[in-house]
Protein backbone atom coordinates (compact mmCIF):
# COMPACT_ATOMS: atom_id res chain seq x y z
CA UNK A 1 0.00 0.00 0.00
CA UNK A 2 2.12 3.46 -0.95
CA UNK A 3 1.16 6.86 1.00
CA UNK A 4 -0.11 10.31 -0.41
CA UNK A 5 0.77 13.19 1.24
CA UNK A 6 -3.06 13.97 2.03
CA UNK A 7 -3.72 17.58 2.91
CA UNK A 8 -6.67 19.20 4.49
CA UNK A 9 -8.44 21.88 1.72
CA UNK A 10 -11.86 22.15 0.72
CA UNK A 11 -13.56 20.11 2.98
CA UNK A 12 -11.56 21.75 6.09
CA UNK A 13 -12.16 25.17 4.83
CA UNK A 14 -15.62 25.10 3.86
CA UNK A 15 -19.39 24.22 5.44
CA UNK A 16 -20.43 20.49 5.35
CA UNK A 17 -24.34 19.30 4.21
CA UNK A 18 -25.43 18.33 7.96
CA UNK A 19 -27.85 15.40 6.28
CA UNK A 20 -25.43 12.32 6.31
CA UNK A 21 -27.88 10.59 4.15
CA UNK A 22 -27.39 10.00 0.23
CA UNK A 23 -30.93 10.82 -0.39
CA UNK A 24 -31.31 13.13 -3.27
CA UNK A 25 -32.35 16.12 -1.95
CA UNK A 26 -31.96 20.23 -2.00
CA UNK A 27 -29.04 21.18 0.15
CA UNK A 28 -29.04 24.37 2.06
CA UNK A 29 -26.30 26.29 3.40
CA UNK A 30 -23.38 24.01 2.73
CA UNK A 31 -20.40 23.51 0.33
CA UNK A 32 -20.83 19.82 -0.56
CA UNK A 33 -22.00 16.65 1.06
CA UNK A 34 -20.28 13.66 2.07
CA UNK A 35 -20.80 10.29 0.27
CA UNK A 36 -19.39 7.09 -0.67
CA UNK A 37 -18.36 5.74 -3.99
CA UNK A 38 -20.11 2.55 -5.07
CA UNK A 39 -19.15 -0.72 -4.75
CA UNK A 40 -18.44 -2.74 -8.05
CA UNK A 41 -17.43 -5.90 -7.90
CA UNK A 42 -15.31 -6.76 -10.79
CA UNK A 43 -13.54 -3.07 -11.34
CA UNK A 44 -10.64 -3.68 -14.00
CA UNK A 45 -8.14 -0.93 -14.95
CA UNK A 46 -7.91 0.41 -18.55
CA UNK A 47 -5.30 2.70 -18.75
CA UNK A 48 -3.18 5.15 -16.62
CA UNK A 49 -1.22 8.42 -17.36
CA UNK A 50 1.46 7.80 -15.76
CA UNK A 51 2.60 11.77 -15.97
CA UNK A 52 -0.49 12.79 -14.65
CA UNK A 53 0.04 9.64 -11.89
CA UNK A 54 3.63 11.39 -10.59
CA UNK A 55 1.68 14.52 -10.30
CA UNK A 56 0.09 13.35 -7.19
CA UNK A 57 3.05 11.61 -6.22
CA UNK A 58 2.87 7.95 -7.57
CA UNK A 59 5.26 5.79 -9.65
CA UNK A 60 4.87 3.31 -12.79
CA UNK A 61 5.35 0.35 -9.66
CA UNK A 62 2.46 2.22 -7.63
CA UNK A 63 0.21 1.66 -10.51
CA UNK A 64 0.39 -1.18 -11.37
CA UNK A 65 0.01 -2.13 -7.33
CA UNK A 66 -3.40 -3.29 -7.28
CA UNK A 67 -4.23 -1.17 -4.28
CA UNK A 68 -3.86 1.51 -7.05
CA UNK A 69 -6.96 0.04 -8.80
CA UNK A 70 -8.67 -0.43 -5.46
CA UNK A 71 -8.43 3.33 -4.37
CA UNK A 72 -8.90 5.06 -7.64
CA UNK A 73 -12.33 2.73 -8.42
CA UNK A 74 -13.37 3.87 -5.15
CA UNK A 75 -13.48 0.21 -3.40
CA UNK A 76 -10.88 1.05 -0.52
CA UNK A 77 -11.30 4.85 1.11
CA UNK A 78 -7.87 6.10 1.96
CA UNK A 79 -7.49 6.15 5.58
CA UNK A 80 -8.40 9.49 7.82
CA UNK A 81 -10.20 11.07 4.62
CA UNK A 82 -13.90 11.30 3.47
CA UNK A 83 -15.36 11.30 0.30
CA UNK A 84 -17.57 14.02 -0.65
CA UNK A 85 -19.76 15.77 -3.29
CA UNK A 86 -20.05 19.31 -3.84
CA UNK A 87 -22.84 21.66 -4.05
CA UNK A 88 -23.15 24.24 -7.21
CA UNK A 89 -25.90 25.61 -9.28
CA UNK A 90 -25.47 26.78 -12.63
CA UNK A 91 -27.45 28.07 -15.61
CA UNK A 92 -27.81 25.58 -18.53
CA UNK A 93 -28.16 27.05 -22.03
CA UNK A 94 -28.47 30.55 -21.09
CA UNK A 95 -30.89 29.85 -18.16
CA UNK A 96 -31.11 29.28 -14.53
CA UNK A 97 -30.99 26.06 -13.24
CA UNK A 98 -30.99 26.01 -9.65
CA UNK A 99 -29.21 23.61 -7.90
CA UNK A 100 -26.87 20.83 -9.57
CA UNK A 101 -24.18 19.82 -7.64
CA UNK A 102 -21.74 17.10 -8.44
CA UNK A 103 -24.63 14.23 -9.80
CA UNK A 104 -22.13 11.45 -10.76
CA UNK A 105 -18.38 13.09 -9.58
CA UNK A 106 -17.04 12.44 -5.88
CA UNK A 107 -14.10 13.82 -4.42
CA UNK A 108 -11.59 11.39 -2.86
CA UNK A 109 -9.24 13.57 -1.18
CA UNK A 110 -6.72 16.48 -1.69
CA UNK A 111 -2.99 15.63 -2.71
CA UNK A 112 0.72 17.84 -2.39
CA UNK A 113 3.62 17.47 -4.09
CA UNK A 114 6.31 19.27 -5.26
CA UNK A 115 4.04 19.23 -8.60
CA UNK A 116 1.47 21.44 -6.53
CA UNK A 117 -2.01 20.48 -5.21
CA UNK A 118 -4.46 18.16 -6.44
CA UNK A 119 -7.78 17.05 -6.22
CA UNK A 120 -8.59 13.65 -7.00
CA UNK A 121 -12.07 13.09 -8.13
CA UNK A 122 -14.28 10.07 -9.46
CA UNK A 123 -16.54 10.61 -12.33
CA UNK A 124 -19.22 8.08 -12.83
CA UNK A 125 -18.87 6.21 -9.26
CA UNK A 126 -22.41 6.33 -8.42
CA UNK A 127 -24.85 8.42 -7.12
CA UNK A 128 -24.67 11.69 -4.73
CA UNK A 129 -27.33 13.72 -2.77
CA UNK A 130 -27.24 15.79 -6.25
CA UNK A 131 -27.79 13.04 -8.87
CA UNK A 132 -31.18 14.45 -8.74
CA UNK A 133 -32.99 11.54 -11.14
CA UNK A 134 -30.05 10.09 -12.54
CA UNK A 135 -27.74 6.60 -11.64
CA UNK A 136 -24.50 8.94 -10.56
CA UNK A 137 -22.43 6.53 -13.61
CA UNK A 138 -20.78 6.67 -16.75
CA UNK A 139 -20.59 5.37 -19.81
CA UNK A 140 -17.39 3.47 -21.60
CA UNK A 141 -17.65 6.25 -24.60
CA UNK A 142 -17.81 9.25 -22.88
CA UNK A 143 -14.73 8.24 -19.93
CA UNK A 144 -12.86 7.13 -23.27
CA UNK A 145 -13.54 10.83 -24.73
CA UNK A 146 -12.97 12.31 -21.73
CA UNK A 147 -9.38 10.47 -20.55
CA UNK A 148 -8.03 11.34 -24.07
CA UNK A 149 -9.10 14.79 -24.13
CA UNK A 150 -8.13 15.69 -20.66
CA UNK A 151 -4.29 14.73 -21.74
CA UNK A 152 -4.28 15.45 -25.11
CA UNK A 153 -5.54 19.53 -24.27
CA UNK A 154 -2.39 19.46 -21.41
CA UNK A 155 0.18 18.61 -23.60
CA UNK A 156 -1.32 21.27 -26.44
CA UNK A 157 -0.56 23.77 -23.89
CA UNK A 158 -4.28 24.44 -22.91
CA UNK A 159 -5.45 24.44 -19.42
CA UNK A 160 -7.37 21.92 -18.17
CA UNK A 161 -8.09 19.02 -15.90
CA UNK A 162 -5.89 15.85 -15.87
CA UNK A 163 -7.18 12.61 -16.56
CA UNK A 164 -5.02 9.78 -14.21
CA UNK A 165 -6.92 6.53 -15.06
CA UNK A 166 -9.57 5.26 -16.79
CA UNK A 167 -11.54 2.03 -14.78
CA UNK A 168 -14.24 -0.71 -16.28
CA UNK A 169 -16.78 -1.49 -14.03
CA UNK A 170 -17.91 -4.66 -15.46
CA UNK A 171 -21.18 -3.47 -15.09
CA UNK A 172 -23.70 -2.22 -17.64
CA UNK A 173 -25.52 1.15 -17.83
CA UNK A 174 -28.50 2.25 -19.21
CA UNK A 175 -28.49 5.18 -21.79
CA UNK A 176 -30.59 7.26 -24.36
CA UNK A 177 -27.28 8.54 -26.63
CA UNK A 178 -29.42 11.19 -28.67
CA UNK A 179 -32.60 11.48 -26.10
CA UNK A 180 -34.48 9.56 -29.42
CA UNK A 181 -36.72 7.06 -27.12
CA UNK A 182 -34.04 4.49 -27.78
CA UNK A 183 -31.83 3.53 -24.52
CA UNK A 184 -29.73 1.31 -24.59
CA UNK A 185 -27.03 -0.89 -22.25
CA UNK A 186 -23.44 0.03 -22.71
CA UNK A 187 -20.45 -0.49 -20.80
CA UNK A 188 -19.87 1.35 -17.44
CA UNK A 189 -16.59 3.30 -16.69
CA UNK A 190 -15.18 5.45 -13.83
CA UNK A 191 -12.77 7.82 -14.83
CA UNK A 192 -10.12 9.42 -11.96
CA UNK A 193 -9.65 13.11 -12.73
CA UNK A 194 -7.25 15.69 -10.96
CA UNK A 195 -7.34 19.40 -10.92
CA UNK A 196 -6.07 21.59 -8.52
CA UNK A 197 -9.34 22.32 -7.67
CA UNK A 198 -12.77 21.47 -8.77
CA UNK A 199 -14.44 24.87 -7.96
CA UNK A 200 -16.54 26.53 -10.25
CA UNK A 201 -18.94 29.74 -11.59
CA UNK A 202 -21.57 28.19 -10.27
CA UNK A 203 -20.58 27.33 -6.75
CA UNK A 204 -20.27 30.71 -6.26
CA UNK A 205 -23.99 31.19 -8.04
CA UNK A 206 -25.81 28.45 -5.36
CA UNK A 207 -24.38 30.88 -2.48
CA UNK A 208 -26.11 33.88 -4.31
CA UNK A 209 -29.55 32.17 -4.89
CA UNK A 210 -29.86 31.27 -1.68
CA UNK A 211 -28.82 34.60 0.10
CA UNK A 212 -25.84 32.90 1.70
CA UNK A 213 -23.51 35.96 2.05
CA UNK A 214 -21.64 34.65 5.00
CA UNK A 215 -20.62 31.43 3.06
CA UNK A 216 -20.01 33.26 -0.25
CA UNK A 217 -17.59 35.30 1.07
CA UNK A 218 -15.62 32.43 3.14
CA UNK A 219 -15.79 30.61 -0.56
CA UNK A 220 -14.29 34.12 -1.94
CA UNK A 221 -11.70 34.04 0.87
CA UNK A 222 -10.73 30.51 0.36
CA UNK A 223 -10.58 30.21 -3.62
CA UNK A 224 -8.27 33.97 -3.34
CA UNK A 225 -6.16 32.26 -0.42
CA UNK A 226 -5.67 28.50 -2.30
CA UNK A 227 -5.47 29.33 -6.28
CA UNK A 228 -4.96 32.90 -6.74
CA UNK A 229 -1.38 34.03 -5.22
CA UNK A 230 -1.65 37.20 -7.59
CA UNK A 231 -4.65 38.65 -5.73
CA UNK A 232 -3.16 39.94 -1.98
CA UNK A 233 -6.16 38.34 0.49
CA UNK A 234 -5.64 41.05 3.02
CA UNK A 235 -6.89 44.08 0.93
CA UNK A 236 -10.19 45.98 0.80
CA UNK A 237 -9.84 45.60 -3.07
CA UNK A 238 -9.05 41.46 -3.31
CA UNK A 239 -12.97 40.43 -4.51
CA UNK A 240 -12.64 42.80 -7.73
CA UNK A 241 -8.58 41.56 -8.03
CA UNK A 242 -10.14 38.24 -7.98
CA UNK A 243 -12.87 38.63 -10.68
CA UNK A 244 -10.47 40.78 -12.80
CA UNK A 245 -7.97 37.63 -12.66
CA UNK A 246 -11.03 35.21 -13.18
CA UNK A 247 -11.89 36.91 -16.23
CA UNK A 248 -8.50 37.14 -17.71
CA UNK A 249 -7.91 33.51 -16.76
CA UNK A 250 -10.73 32.08 -18.89
CA UNK A 251 -10.93 34.81 -21.81
CA UNK A 252 -7.17 33.15 -21.95
CA UNK A 253 -8.86 29.75 -21.94
CA UNK A 254 -11.08 30.62 -24.99
CA UNK A 255 -8.08 32.05 -26.78
CA UNK A 256 -6.52 28.67 -26.54
CA UNK A 257 -9.78 26.55 -27.45
CA UNK A 258 -9.75 28.67 -30.56
CA UNK A 259 -6.44 28.70 -31.28
CA UNK A 260 -6.36 24.90 -31.69
CA UNK A 261 -10.09 24.56 -33.26
CA UNK A 262 -11.58 23.18 -29.82
CA UNK A 263 -15.34 23.58 -29.12
CA UNK A 264 -16.36 22.65 -25.85
CA UNK A 265 -19.95 21.97 -26.82
CA UNK A 266 -21.74 23.02 -23.47
CA UNK A 267 -20.10 26.11 -22.13
CA UNK A 268 -22.99 26.63 -19.01
CA UNK A 269 -21.60 28.29 -15.72
CA UNK A 270 -21.58 25.19 -13.89
CA UNK A 271 -18.85 23.95 -16.76
CA UNK A 272 -16.73 27.40 -16.20
CA UNK A 273 -13.83 26.33 -13.80
CA UNK A 274 -13.06 29.40 -11.61
CA UNK A 275 -9.08 29.09 -12.11
CA UNK A 276 -9.29 28.64 -16.21
CA UNK A 277 -9.05 25.23 -16.46
CA UNK A 278 -11.08 23.45 -19.42
CA UNK A 279 -13.67 21.45 -17.14
CA UNK A 280 -16.01 18.74 -17.70
CA UNK A 281 -15.24 17.47 -21.50
CA UNK A 282 -18.69 16.16 -22.42
CA UNK A 283 -19.87 17.20 -26.40
CA UNK A 284 -16.92 18.48 -27.08
CA UNK A 285 -15.22 18.55 -30.22
CA UNK A 286 -12.33 19.77 -32.71
CA UNK A 287 -13.25 21.54 -36.02
CA UNK A 288 -12.39 19.98 -38.77
CA UNK A 289 -13.54 22.19 -42.02
CA UNK A 290 -13.77 25.53 -40.37
CA UNK A 291 -16.43 26.62 -39.53
CA UNK A 292 -17.48 28.95 -37.12
CA UNK A 293 -21.31 28.04 -36.55
CA UNK A 294 -20.09 24.30 -35.95
CA UNK A 295 -21.32 22.71 -32.50
CA UNK A 296 -20.87 19.05 -31.54
CA UNK A 297 -23.66 18.90 -29.27
CA UNK A 298 -26.90 17.77 -30.74
CA UNK A 299 -29.03 19.26 -28.19
CA UNK A 300 -27.70 22.99 -28.95
CA UNK A 301 -27.92 21.88 -32.95
CA UNK A 302 -31.35 24.63 -33.12
CA UNK A 303 -29.61 27.67 -31.26
CA UNK A 304 -26.08 27.06 -31.66
CA UNK A 305 -25.67 28.89 -29.00
CA UNK A 306 -22.67 26.84 -28.16
CA UNK A 307 -20.87 27.23 -31.44
CA UNK A 308 -17.12 27.63 -32.31
CA UNK A 309 -17.13 31.19 -33.33
CA UNK A 310 -18.97 32.68 -30.42
CA UNK A 311 -17.18 30.70 -27.13
CA UNK A 312 -15.36 34.09 -26.33
CA UNK A 313 -18.58 36.10 -26.34
CA UNK A 314 -20.53 33.15 -24.21
CA UNK A 315 -17.35 32.96 -21.59
CA UNK A 316 -18.32 37.06 -21.53
CA UNK A 317 -22.13 36.26 -20.64
CA UNK A 318 -21.12 33.38 -18.18
CA UNK A 319 -18.60 36.47 -16.69
CA UNK A 320 -21.76 38.48 -15.98
CA UNK A 321 -23.32 35.76 -13.91
CA UNK A 322 -20.43 35.04 -11.89
CA UNK A 323 -20.26 39.22 -11.94
CA UNK A 324 -24.04 39.10 -10.27
CA UNK A 325 -23.61 36.09 -7.69
CA UNK A 326 -20.19 38.15 -5.99
CA UNK A 327 -21.97 41.77 -6.27
CA UNK A 328 -23.46 40.85 -2.61
CA UNK A 329 -19.33 40.68 -1.40
CA UNK A 330 -18.52 43.72 -3.37
CA UNK A 331 -21.84 46.42 -3.43
CA UNK A 332 -19.84 48.75 -6.31
CA UNK A 333 -21.51 47.58 -9.66
CA UNK A 334 -19.59 49.99 -11.52
CA UNK A 335 -16.29 48.00 -10.85
CA UNK A 336 -17.36 45.08 -11.57
CA UNK A 337 -18.77 46.91 -15.09
CA UNK A 338 -15.84 48.39 -15.81
CA UNK A 339 -13.96 44.81 -15.13
CA UNK A 340 -16.07 43.45 -17.79
CA UNK A 341 -16.00 45.89 -20.14
CA UNK A 342 -12.14 45.71 -20.55
CA UNK A 343 -12.21 42.06 -20.67
CA UNK A 344 -14.86 42.14 -23.80
CA UNK A 345 -11.94 44.49 -25.02
CA UNK A 346 -9.48 41.98 -24.29
CA UNK A 347 -11.45 39.50 -26.41
CA UNK A 348 -10.49 40.57 -29.48
CA UNK A 349 -6.88 42.07 -28.76
CA UNK A 350 -6.11 38.66 -27.82
CA UNK A 351 -7.51 36.91 -30.64
CA UNK A 352 -5.86 38.82 -33.09
CA UNK A 353 -2.70 38.71 -31.10
CA UNK A 354 -3.13 34.68 -31.05
CA UNK A 355 -4.04 34.61 -35.03
CA UNK A 356 -0.69 36.41 -35.69
CA UNK A 357 1.11 33.66 -34.00
CA UNK A 358 -0.21 30.98 -35.82
CA UNK A 359 0.67 32.60 -39.26
CA UNK A 360 4.12 33.48 -37.97
CA UNK A 361 4.08 36.98 -37.57
CA UNK A 362 5.82 39.22 -34.76
CA UNK A 363 3.05 42.52 -34.62
CA UNK A 364 0.47 43.46 -35.08
CA UNK A 365 -2.00 46.40 -37.41
CA UNK A 366 -4.26 47.44 -39.01
CA UNK A 367 -3.13 45.44 -42.11
CA UNK A 368 -2.67 41.97 -40.15
CA UNK A 369 -6.29 42.61 -38.10
CA UNK A 370 -7.78 42.98 -41.79
CA UNK A 371 -5.79 40.04 -43.43
CA UNK A 372 -6.85 37.84 -40.31
CA UNK A 373 -10.29 38.39 -40.93
CA UNK A 374 -9.78 38.26 -44.79
CA UNK A 375 -8.71 35.06 -43.88
CA UNK A 376 -11.62 33.81 -41.41
CA UNK A 377 -14.15 34.68 -44.48
CA UNK A 378 -12.07 32.48 -46.53
CA UNK A 379 -11.61 29.33 -44.86
CA UNK A 380 -15.07 29.52 -43.86
CA UNK A 381 -16.21 29.56 -47.68
CA UNK A 382 -14.00 27.34 -48.97
CA UNK A 383 -13.92 24.38 -46.24
CA UNK A 384 -10.63 24.69 -45.33
CA UNK A 385 -9.41 22.04 -42.99
CA UNK A 386 -8.34 24.07 -39.85
CA UNK A 387 -5.36 21.93 -38.49
CA UNK A 388 -3.98 21.08 -41.95
CA UNK A 389 -4.17 23.92 -43.43
CA UNK A 390 -2.15 26.05 -40.70
CA UNK A 391 0.09 23.44 -40.29
CA UNK A 392 0.94 23.18 -44.07
CA UNK A 393 1.27 26.95 -43.84
CA UNK A 394 4.30 26.28 -41.68
CA UNK A 395 6.27 24.77 -43.92
CA UNK A 396 6.44 26.70 -46.52
CA UNK A 397 8.96 29.62 -47.09
CA UNK A 398 8.51 32.29 -49.51
CA UNK A 399 5.34 31.13 -50.70
CA UNK A 400 4.99 31.17 -54.91
CA UNK A 401 1.24 32.18 -54.78
CA UNK A 402 0.69 31.17 -58.49
CA UNK A 403 -1.94 29.03 -58.94
CA UNK A 404 -0.38 26.52 -61.17
CA UNK A 405 2.29 26.63 -59.14
CA UNK A 406 3.41 23.47 -56.82
CA UNK A 407 2.81 24.75 -53.74
CA UNK A 408 -0.37 26.20 -53.82
CA UNK A 409 -1.67 23.27 -55.12
CA UNK A 410 -0.05 21.15 -52.17
CA UNK A 411 -1.65 23.11 -50.21
CA UNK A 412 -4.87 23.32 -51.74
CA UNK A 413 -5.15 19.63 -52.36
CA UNK A 414 -3.94 18.52 -48.70
CA UNK A 415 -6.12 21.05 -46.89
CA UNK A 416 -9.55 21.80 -48.34
CA UNK A 417 -12.73 19.64 -48.75
CA UNK A 418 -13.39 19.34 -52.35
CA UNK A 419 -12.14 21.89 -54.72
CA UNK A 420 -12.10 25.51 -54.98
CA UNK A 421 -14.19 27.64 -57.93
CA UNK A 422 -11.72 29.76 -59.87
CA UNK A 423 -13.17 32.77 -58.58
CA UNK A 424 -12.20 31.35 -54.74
CA UNK A 425 -8.92 30.15 -56.43
CA UNK A 426 -8.46 33.77 -57.53
CA UNK A 427 -9.29 35.44 -53.59
CA UNK A 428 -6.60 33.36 -52.31
CA UNK A 429 -3.98 34.29 -54.46
CA UNK A 430 -4.89 37.57 -53.31
CA UNK A 431 -4.63 36.63 -49.85
CA UNK A 432 -0.99 35.22 -50.43
CA UNK A 433 0.37 37.33 -51.98
CA UNK A 434 -1.01 40.20 -48.93
CA UNK A 435 0.28 37.27 -46.75
CA UNK A 436 3.96 37.48 -48.13
CA UNK A 437 4.16 41.28 -47.54
CA UNK A 438 3.68 40.60 -44.15
CA UNK A 439 6.10 38.01 -44.15
CA UNK A 440 8.38 40.61 -45.59
CA UNK A 441 7.45 43.59 -43.30
CA UNK A 442 7.97 40.93 -40.17
CA UNK A 443 11.61 40.70 -41.50
CA UNK A 444 12.27 37.47 -39.10
CA UNK A 445 14.99 34.81 -40.85
CA UNK A 446 12.47 32.40 -41.95
CA UNK A 447 13.74 29.49 -39.57
CA UNK A 448 12.29 31.51 -36.68
CA UNK A 449 8.84 32.54 -38.47
CA UNK A 450 8.27 28.64 -38.79
CA UNK A 451 9.27 27.58 -35.30
CA UNK A 452 6.89 30.11 -33.85
CA UNK A 453 4.24 28.64 -36.27
CA UNK A 454 4.89 25.24 -35.64
CA UNK A 455 5.04 25.74 -31.91
CA UNK A 456 1.49 27.22 -32.43
CA UNK A 457 -0.32 25.38 -35.09
CA UNK A 458 -0.32 21.04 -33.77
CA UNK A 459 -0.16 18.34 -36.30
CA UNK A 460 -2.47 16.12 -34.55
CA UNK A 461 -5.48 16.76 -32.64
CA UNK A 462 -7.89 14.25 -31.23
CA UNK A 463 -10.46 14.61 -34.22
CA UNK A 464 -13.75 13.34 -33.33
CA UNK A 465 -13.61 10.26 -35.72
CA UNK A 466 -10.45 9.07 -34.10
CA UNK A 467 -11.73 8.70 -30.65
CA UNK A 468 -14.85 7.37 -32.05
CA UNK A 469 -12.41 4.65 -33.80
CA UNK A 470 -10.85 3.73 -30.38
CA UNK A 471 -14.54 3.50 -28.82
CA UNK A 472 -15.32 0.87 -31.36
CA UNK A 473 -11.95 -1.00 -30.80
CA UNK A 474 -12.82 -0.82 -27.04
CA UNK A 475 -16.51 -2.11 -27.20
CA UNK A 476 -14.53 -5.48 -28.69
CA UNK A 477 -12.12 -5.28 -25.93
CA UNK A 478 -9.06 -3.81 -27.71
CA UNK A 479 -7.40 -1.00 -26.10
CA UNK A 480 -4.67 -0.70 -28.36
CA UNK A 481 -5.89 2.33 -30.62
CA UNK A 482 -6.85 4.12 -27.56
CA UNK A 483 -2.90 3.40 -26.17
CA UNK A 484 -1.51 4.96 -30.15
CA UNK A 485 -3.68 7.93 -29.72
CA UNK A 486 -2.87 8.62 -26.51
CA UNK A 487 0.86 8.22 -27.21
CA UNK A 488 1.06 10.18 -30.59
CA UNK A 489 -0.97 12.78 -28.83
CA UNK A 490 1.67 13.38 -26.07
CA UNK A 491 3.65 14.84 -28.94
CA UNK A 492 1.10 17.02 -31.38
CA UNK A 493 3.53 19.69 -32.43
CA UNK A 494 6.12 17.20 -33.38
CA UNK A 495 6.29 15.59 -37.25
CA UNK A 496 6.25 11.78 -36.13
CA UNK A 497 6.26 9.99 -39.36
CA UNK A 498 5.01 6.68 -37.56
CA UNK A 499 1.78 8.17 -36.97
CA UNK A 500 1.41 10.06 -40.14
CA UNK A 501 -1.97 8.46 -41.17
CA UNK A 502 -3.29 10.79 -38.15
CA UNK A 503 -2.24 13.66 -40.51
CA UNK A 504 -5.30 13.96 -42.89
CA UNK A 505 -8.58 15.38 -43.53
CA UNK A 506 -11.51 13.89 -41.61
CA UNK A 507 -12.64 10.69 -43.68
CA UNK A 508 -16.01 10.59 -45.96
CA UNK A 509 -17.89 8.09 -43.68
CA UNK A 510 -17.39 10.69 -40.52
CA UNK A 511 -19.21 13.64 -41.49
CA UNK A 512 -22.66 12.33 -40.62
CA UNK A 513 -21.40 8.83 -38.01
CA UNK A 514 -22.88 9.17 -34.77
CA UNK A 515 -20.30 10.11 -32.03
CA UNK A 516 -18.00 11.41 -34.86
CA UNK A 517 -20.34 14.75 -35.99
CA UNK A 518 -23.53 13.88 -33.64
CA UNK A 519 -22.80 13.98 -29.65
CA UNK A 520 -24.90 14.51 -27.07
CA UNK A 521 -24.95 15.82 -23.49
CA UNK A 522 -25.67 11.70 -22.59
CA UNK A 523 -23.08 9.85 -20.33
Amino acid sequence: MFKLNIQPGFAAAMPADQDQTNNRRQVKNAAFSYCNPKHFDHPFLIHTSTEAAQLIGLGDDNTRDNYFLELFSGQSVYPGTRPYAMAYAGHQFGHWAGQLGDGRAINLFEVKTNEGQWTVQLKGAGSTPYSRHADGLAVLRSSIREHLCSEAMHHLGVPTTRSLCLIGTSERVIRDMFYDGHPAPEPGAILCRLSPTFIRFGSFEIFAAQKDEENLKKLMDYTIRSFFPEVKADTDNRYLDFFQEVCARTIDLVTEWKRVGFVHGVMNTDNMSITGLTLDYGPYGWIDNYDEDWTPNTTDAQHRRYRFGTQDQIALWNLYQLANAIFPCIGDAAALQDILDKTEEAIGQKYYTMMARKLGLNFIDKDVALHIDSLRQLLQHSHGDMTIFFRTLSYFGNIDVRPESTEMKQLMESAFYGKNSDEMETKWQDWFAGYQKLIHADARPAYLRQKTMQSENPRYVLRNYMAQMAINKAYEDDYTLMEELYEMLKNPYSDQPKYDHWYAKRPDWALDHPGSSMLSCSS
